[in-house]
């Protein structure tokens, strides 16, 4: 590492550094310029609190801004940082490349940069900028979901693993052939039956995800939504090569969960077992379980959501791939 001439002024960005808001943050300004609303919603904090720690920043050499209409843009330049503050930082990046925080922020990051790119004279002219609260106030919320869920064969008979009080069992019911929901809470169950009953198609079963009370090669889809965090890493594995099982040929999975991060209050607070999931070895491990085909990506996350973002997949079981890949 480069040296520099004053070890107070090394110990200064040191301790500047010490701070974890501060090195996501200028994680995101080196590789974008960003405005403070820019951060606020990427890193999940108040506007003072990034506001704070940017002019910390700003005053030990860190990042620069300009100043664009109303507001200010924030840039971090690796070649403008002294010699020992720019091997400092290097140091820095490299030690935390695997913090599954920076994946987060990575996530939201592209979320903003995709809506910053809409040209905003276009998107607030006239009524566009209230239409979607216009529509809704119209037609209804649930219209959209409607229409993506008759996308689904209406033939088709679907596993929902984890299915709680039943809501997406509910919503499937009008769309398929038969629903099954299977959970192992008596209470969840309990909720289940209740919502959907008078529901002909819709059958709710007591059953872990490690051993489902489904025939083999009988349903042509399984969904398992914010499941997999709840199990043990060896039951992960289990629960997947299960809906493998249950498939037919050319059956599809879906499985939506959270991106591996590193918040243990939420992990306590939520039950769960796992800190999410990396892409590379959820994929993995679809594959190990038995399907062919697997696909996963990150799901933008919701601006108002709390939460660690999440992923989804989808896999194929070995087969025909029939009309089962629309899902």
């Amino acid at each position: 590492m480069p040296t520099t001439s004053s070890p107070d002024t090394m110990l200064r960005w040191m301790a500047t550094l010490a701070d974890p808001s501060r090195v996501r943050l200028v994680r995101l300004v080196e590789q974008e310029e960003l405005g403070v609303s820019d951060l606020c919603a990427v890193v999940q904090m108040p506007q003072s609190t990034v506001s704070r720690h940017l002019k910390v920043l700003g005053d030990e050499g860190w990042i620069v801004h300009r100043r664009v209409a109303t507001t200010h843009r924030y840039r971090m330049v690796l070649d403008e940082l002294e010699p020992g503050q720019r091997g400092l930082w290097l140091l820095t990046r490299e030690q935390t490349a695997n913090w599954a925080t920076l994946a987060q922020d990575q996530v939201r990051l592209k979320a903003r940069l995709t809506e910053r790119a809409q040209d905003p004279e276009a998107f607030f002219a006239g009524a566009a900028a209230d239409w979607d609260r216009t529509r809704d106030a119209i037609y209804g919320a649930g219209f959209s979901h409607d229409a993506l869920l008759s996308l689904v064969p209406d033939t088709w008979t679907v596993a929902d693993l984890g299915c709680g009080s039943g809501s997406l069992a509910r919503a499937l019911s009008p769309r398929v052939r038969r629903v099954v929901g299977v959970d192992n809470s008596p209470a969840m169950l309990e909720a289940a039956r209740a919502g959907t009953r008078g529901l002909k198609n819709v059958q709710i079963k007591m059953g872990g995800l490690t051993d489902l009370p489904l025939d083999d090669a009988s349903c042509d889809a399984t969904l398992c939504v914010l499941v997999l965090a709840y199990l043990d890493d060896a039951d992960v594995d289990r629960a997947l090569a299960e809906m493998v099982r249950v498939l037919r040929p050319g059956g599809r999975a879906v499985v939506l969960d959270l991106l591996m991060h590193d918040r243990e209050d939420f992990r306590r607070g939520t039950g769960q077992r796992s800190m999410g999931f990396d892409p590379g070895d959820l994929t993995a491990r679809l594959k190990a379980a038995g399907f062919a085909q697997a696909n996963l990506q990150p799901l933008p996350p919701d601006p108002d959501a709390t939460g660690p973002a999440l992923l989804l997949a989808t896999a194929t079981k070995t087969g025909d791939a029939d009309d089962r890949a629309l899902l």
